[in-house]
């Protein structure tokens, strides 16, 4: 009987048998068998995943080929790989919000309680690591009163023009769209606005900046729970947050009001990094914990929160940052920049389980 179905079909039902590990749905029914070539001796199968930076790549890709192999098991199986990134199931029901970017998909916002954590550092690097996977990424600077990103991602002076409609373009930079309130001040020259005109100087960067298609635009907030994450998050259609925080329990209580914040706006957590967690001397090898130990991590599991990882306190990281060359790309063979792009992969991975479901978090829907 088999026989009498066509040898395309036969492995298009086959390839029903195949769930993507996360959504867990198969592939068929998700959407993402692109194109199929099959003849007797070669299967060609494009898989549409729903980010660049999907963690299973590799998976999904083993178990297709078993698929096929169990219909043809002497023919060549091709798979190839594209990404077709969705909205965020919870900012597409926000359509009130979204016409302030109309061609970003998903909007990231960066946060911490509390200055000094590294919170633009860990911005800069995910945005960095998600374009170097092929997604197509922007990064806002939203710290008006200490624009850092121009220096972080080596961009010099004042480069922004206005456009004829008095719309700008973003400065491009390693394959990311950039637009920071440093390009339009002298170095030396300080922003001395109350929380309303900063939150407007970022919703005009929304509103008439030249942002484009993106899959995903990360926005650094400025640190704390006021006025500026409190507008952000209401005007813009937002996909989730990741709260950057230290060890030592004045960062951790910080964990505590962001997350209450982002709840009265209605804005999921995707996970929380732990940031300086430790020090290794070069000297003697010996790690140090220089600002306590495990603490953001257990601060996320007792809220409910996801725990992104863990970044140590690393000379290098600062290095490239100071150099314009963000860590990812400086030195992509470094334990950290590997646990960064394990990071942004992950980030990716919470919000395409999003754009399928609102559920998200340790016991809803958490794609580990």
């Amino acid at each position: 009987m088999s026989d009498e179905i066509p040898l395309r079909e036969r492995v298009m039902r086959a390839l029903t048998a195949v769930e993507d590990p996360e959504l867990h749905q198969d592939l068929v029914t998700l959407g993402m068998i692109g194109e199929l070539d099959v003849s007797e001796a070669q299967v060609r199968v494009k898989v549409v995943l729903t980010t660049p930076a999907c963690p299973l790549k590799d998976t999904i890709g083993a178990d297709v080929r078993a698929a096929v192999q169990g219909v043809l098991p002497d023919a060549e199986v091709i798979v190839e790989f594209g990404a077709r990134v969705r909205q965020a199931t919870h900012a597409a029901e926000k359509p009130d919000r979204a016409p302030l970017l109309p061609g970003v998909k998903n909007v990231v916002l960066v946060a911490s309680g509390k200055g000094g954590v590294g919170k633009s550092t860990v911005a800069a690097n995910l945005a960095c690591a998600l374009a170097r996977m092929g997604a197509l990424v922007g990064l806002m600077d939203g710290d008006v009163h200490g624009p850092s990103m121009p220096i972080m991602m080596g961009v010099q002076g004042n480069p922004i023009r206005p456009n004829d409609d008095k719309t700008f373009d973003p400065v491009i930079v390693h394959g990311i769209k950039l637009m920071s309130m440093g390009f339009f001040l002298p170095a030396d020259q300080a922003v001395i606005w109350r929380g309303p005109m900063m939150s407007s100087a970022i919703l005009q960067f929304a509103r008439d900046c030249q942002w484009g298609e993106l899959d995903y635009l990360i926005l650094d907030l400025p640190p704390g729970t006021g006025d500026v994450q409190l507008t952000v998050s209401n005007e813009l259609a937002v996909a989730g947050a990741v709260v950057v925080s230290t060890p030592q329990d004045v960062a951790l209580a910080d964990v505590i009001r962001a997350q209450a914040m982002f709840d009265k706006v209605d804005v999921p957590i995707l996970g929380v990094i732990e940031n300086m967690s430790h020090f290794t001397c070069d000297g003697c090898g010996k790690r140090h914990d220089l600002f306590g130990t495990g603490g953001a991590e257990r601060t996320a599991r007792e809220l409910g929160l996801p725990f992104l990882g863990s970044l140590p306190l690393e000379p290098s990281v600062r290095d490239a940052g100071d150099g314009g060359v963000p860590e990812v790309l400086a030195h992509p063979d470094s334990a950290v920049s590997a646990e960064l792009r394990r990071i942004a992969r992950d980030v990716a991975s919470r919000i395409s389980v999003m754009s399928h479901s609102h559920e998200i978090g340790p016991d809803r829907g958490d794609p580990h």
